[in-house]
């Protein structure tokens, strides 16, 4: 995809907005590298978690350990399943990794209700079919399918989402590594997994439980949980950053205001611990039951830098953020908006700093 192309699209896939790193660190690899892989591990590495000297964007904020771990496993014969909240990078997590080992994050089955057997395997051309019967021409390939046939990492995101036996049709997969087309005859029967083939599965801490994985199925994944950022600058710096780009794709040109972007980050973590103010004291109605992560707040500081620029030419002030707040914290609980009510109330009055300030004479925006 040429640069051009690439800047028209909404969200490119990390192989192509990080496709000058991954050439350059293709190109300087001199570390062994596991069968199938585009990189070693070490390269891998330094793409997800970044190397200032080599010019390395840190792409995710997390554990390095965690990465390391991640990658070892994908270099054995499990798979790899994240779990974490909502909003903890875990689907980026896992797109990094998919583009540094495979060279390609697209190969993506996406977990619900309606999953279906055949949106993970493979399915028919219908027409071809009735024509000419079963014959590789008339077969579509599914994403589980061609990264067994091509040696790349699949990613399954929301594993839980799915049904239990759409779930289980992955056990002959990750165990015996083939995949059986019984309507084929010959070899065309039988698509053997070729070397780099693995799978990356994530399911959040919020859906495990709605369709619990069969002790098989666990089996053959080694489980990494992706935690929230823990500290508060690490997690504004990514607020800030995150928020930024997609202001810019979103044709803003003014660069978001830092302390509503403080104010924004602070409410989140206290409202998703259930404690307000540095010394951690509980705020009324204790802890908000919506998802208030961090990619939660990049949304609402983008929906701020909107607002504020489209609808005044500025950045977006604290009523901008009042108003956006709301759709995040109420979108299935009146209680969750009373408690963020209470926040604003009792929180921004007590605290220092004009935007602060300004968030509490806003608060009577959540009613309207």
């Amino acid at each position: 995809m040429s640069t051009p192309d690439a800047a028209r699209l909404q969200r490119p896939p990390a192989e192509v907005r990080h496709a000058e790193e991954l050439a350059a660190l293709r190109a300087e690899d001199r570390d062994p590298r596991p069968p199938g892989w585009q990189l070693s591990l070490r390269a891998a590495r330094r793409f997800v978690i970044g190397d200032e000297r080599a010019g390395i964007t840190r792409k995710f904020v997390g554990n390095t350990a965690l990465v390391e771990r991640a990658l070892v496993t994908l270099a054995t014969d499990r798979g790899l399943l994240l779990v974490g909240e909502p909003g903890t990078a875990k689907s980026l997590l896992s797109e990094l990794i998919a583009a540094a080992v495979s060279g390609t994050s697209t190969l993506t089955v996406q977990g619900g209700a309606a999953t279906t057997e055949d949106q993970i395997k493979y399915s028919w051309n219908y027409a071809l079919l009735v024509s000419e019967g079963p014959s590789p021409r008339s077969l579509v390939p599914a994403p589980m399918l061609r990264g067994m046939a091509e040696g790349r990492i699949v990613r399954f995101e929301e594993i839980t989402r799915c049904p239990l036996e759409v779930q289980d049709c992955l056990l002959s997969l990750l165990s015996e590594r083939v995949l059986a087309v019984p309507e084929l005859e010959g070899e065309g029967g039988m698509v053997f997994a070729r070397a780099g083939f693995n799978v990356i599965a994530t399911a959040n801490t919020r859906d495990r439980g709605v369709n619990e994985m069969s002790a098989a199925l666990k089996r053959r994944f080694t489980f990494e949980t992706v935690f929230p950022i823990p500290d508060f600058d690490t997690e504004l710096a990514l607020v800030e950053a995150e928020s930024s780009a997609l202001l810019r794709r979103s044709g803003v040109t003014v660069a978001p205001d830092r302390d509503v972007l403080e104010v924004l980050v602070t409410t989140f973590r206290e409202l998703r611990r259930g404690a307000g103010g540095p010394s951690g004291q509980a705020v009324a109605g204790d802890r908000i039951s919506a998802v208030m992560s961090t990619a939660e707040a990049v949304s609402v500081a983008h929906a701020v830098g909107v607002r504020g620029w489209y609808l005044r030419g500025e950045a977006g002030d604290a009523a901008d953020l009042v108003t956006c707040l709301a759709g995040t914290a109420a979108k299935d609980s009146p209680e969750d908006l009373a408690r963020l009510r209470r926040f604003l109330e009792q929180e921004g009055s007590r605290r220092r700093g004009a935007q602060w300030k300004a968030l509490h004479r806003a608060r009577h925006l959540l009613a309207e």
